[in-house]
């Protein structure tokens, strides 16, 4: 059975569910935006495994 939206409001509120659907999303995004920059972070402080052997030689 195909849904069909009126206008951009009534596809936003998704039939009175929009504020549960769009959460999720939001909460989704979120969790995936944290993700990357926490590991980008932890990528810089480790560095690159070239320079993790270059510094584990000069021990």
């Amino acid at each position: 059975m195909p849904v069909f939206w009126n206008s951009v409001s009534e596809f936003v509120a998704m039939g009175g569910y929009g504020d549960y659907v769009w959460g999720a999303y939001g909460v989704t995004l979120m969790a995936i935006v944290i993700e990357v920059l926490a590991l980008r972070l932890r990528s810089r402080r480790l560095g690159t495994p070239a320079q993790r052997a270059l510094g584990a030689g000069q021990s």
